[in-house]
């Protein structure tokens, strides 16, 4: 779908990054300030402080999930009921995804984001003062409220920075800011059983504090303070409380459903069709919303969808986190219960896959500026499905050395395909659309995984109840399932943009703006408010200077240069 603007384009509106900051036309416009391509040791500090914090929450989950038959045993609960102190984190995290754009805009990142390291400390340290199964899961829940905060600032606030400092490639930055994503599952089960083997399961929430705190001062110490409508946001917009629960609700009822078809063996469940059910219908209800439609009105900017980075990008990483979390379900399960390792040892026989992920992530970034998302995503792809292939094959009497160093290969594979699905959003997107591309992919990542999780669990539960199907077989056909979720998304990348740096500081030029704006009353133009005439010709008349002009700006010529269509360009 062609979304370009022209100059004479009834429906043009204005700048909308000027709107979000007034006399940001003018700074641009300064080329003392401009560092197109520049580096990212500007960003050193910040980088620091969202690393430090980032790796809190995806450690957490991957040392509850260690630790759940200590914590049942010390409730004297069942596995049912405890199985909601990792649901209730998944459903606490679905519900505050969506409103991050809003949160940001009205609180900025900084503020948002030390809250975010507040509440999760908070939510750590009530957990481990828990009296009862109740208390546990209500804590797990407000946990999980503020690892959505987190989870999604650590994503959005660098790809912010990287466009406030005018850096275009950043495969290397994204690179920087997974980190978390890797080192989270190799700490997490190895700090989780090292805390059980010689202390009580309350230092499985309470190891949070040292990490916690030490993240709050980097974030005091090196981020940027918050000043007017934060970059890379829509300017401040009243809450849209229908949009909250419409999609919030939707969320967690579709999240809900996927957890209970690992948890009752099947889709066929009334708890399962009645809340997937509800939350088609409230995010389909969403979608119809005309506000939905409105950028300045709509809880999440859905009209950013008809980017193809931003569709692609979301599309590949529902896949992406699908083939991870599967694999994730069923790798401890294998280890424990079908070679007969303790929880210890097969935390430490799946590090290697967390070392290669780390490994490859630092070559991923450059090489996917370098050739480009769709490259490098979809050879990701097939290659991890390829080093799962072998899982489908395994004997009892394969060696564990043997396939655990598979499985670091098969990290490498994995870092080489998160890198350019969680850059392809943000290709060929203005700065004012940073947090809401953030969020839209966010929410694919986190229903995928629900989805892969749910699948796996499906198949290798029917394959044990399946006669003439062992224990092993059951394994070999659930790895397959998680295959061929792999094969899809290395099918779906083929769609991903080519190489393509990111629009400037400005993003799109003022004369085009991400679809879904267009005709808004505010494009009649407001001195102050989107920036005046004299501002745009500033910036029209450094690109000229600068020998770049942008897209749909003037040529050296003097005449209007339509722009290109967002993500058509495979340069």
């Amino acid at each position: 779908m062609n979304t370009s603007l022209t100059m004479n384009d009834s429906r043009a509106i204005p700048d909308h990054d000027a709107t979000a900051n007034p006399g940001r036309s003018q700074r641009s416009a300064n080329p003392g300030r401009s560092q197109r391509g520049g580096q990212l040791s500007g960003l050193r500090g910040e980088l620091t402080a969202v690393i430090t914090g980032g790796v809190m929450p995806i450690m957490d989950s991957t040392i509850v999930a260690i630790g759940m038959p200590n914590l049942i045993a010390a409730f004297h609960s069942n596995a049912a009921t405890m199985q909601w102190v990792s649901t209730g984190y998944l459903l606490g995290l679905a519900v505050t995804v969506p409103i991050m754009g809003w949160l940001q805009a009205r609180l900025g990142g900084r503020s948002l984001w030390i809250a975010g390291l507040v509440v999760f400390l908070a939510g750590s340290v009530a957990c481990a003062l828990s009296w009862n199964e109740i208390s546990l899961i209500a804590f797990r829940v407000g946990q999980g409220m503020a690892a959505g905060m987190l989870m999604t600032l650590m994503q959005t606030l660098p790809v912010q920075e990287a466009r406030r400092h005018g850096i275009e490639q950043i495969g290397s930055l994204i690179s920087v800011i997974s980190v978390p994503v890797a080192t989270g599952p190799i700490l997490g089960p190895v700090l989780g059983g090292l805390v059980l083997h010689w202390g009580s399961w309350h230092w499985l929430f309470l190891i949070n504090v040292p990490i916690g705190l030490v993240a709050i001062v980097f974030a005091l110490l090196w981020m940027p303070r918050d000043g007017g409508t934060p970059e890379g946001t829509t300017p401040r917009q009243s809450f849209d409380p229908l949009g909250f629960v419409l999609v919030s609700g939707g969320l967690v009822a579709i999240l809900l459903a996927l957890t209970n078809v690992a948890t009752d063996g099947g889709f066929g469940h009334s708890s399962v069709l009645l809340p997937l059910g509800l939350g088609v219908v409230m995010l389909a209800a969403f979608l119809a919303e005309p506000r939905t439609r409105d950028p300045r009105r709509a809880l999440i900017d859905i009209s950013l969808m008809r980017y193809r980075s931003v569709a692609s990008g979301a599309a590949s990483y529902f896949l992406a986190g699908g083939a991870m979390y599967a694999a994730q379900f069923l790798l401890p399960m294998f280890w424990q219960q079908l070679r007969g390792h303790s929880v210890l040892a097969a935390a430490l026989l799946l590090v290697p896959q967390g070392i290669g992920s780390l490994l490859s992530r630092l070559v991923a970034g450059p090489l996917t500026d370098r050739i480009g998302s769709r490259t490098v995503a979809t050879a990701g792809f097939f290659l991890v499905a390829l080093m799962t292939l072998p899982f489908a094959f395994v004997s009892a009497s394969t060696s564990d050395a043997l396939l655990s160093g598979l499985l670091f290969f098969r990290g490498l594979a994995l870092g080489i395909l998160f890198i350019p699905v969680m850059l392809a959003a943000y290709l060929d997107i203005p700065a004012s659309a940073v947090a809401n591309a953030t969020i839209i992919t966010r929410v694919a990542q986190q229903v995928g995984a629900s989805f892969g999780t749910a699948v796996v669990a499906v198949v290798l539960e029917a394959s044990l109840r399946t006669g003439g199907v062992d224990g092993s077989g059951a394994f070999h056909q659930a790895f397959w399932a998680t295959i061929a979720i792999t094969v899809a998304g290395g099918v779906v990348a083929l769609w991903l943009p080519g190489r393509q740096g990111l629009p400037g500081r400005e993003g799109l030029p003022a004369t085009q703006e991400p679809p879904g704006k267009q005709g808004s009353p505010e494009g009649q133009g407001s001195p102050g408010k989107q920036g005046s005439p004299e501002d745009r010709a500033l910036r029209d008349g450094q690109d000229l200077l600068d020998g770049h002009a942008a897209p749909g700006g003037l040529e050296p010529s003097g005449h209007l240069q339509p722009p290109d269509e967002p993500g058509s360009s495979d340069r």
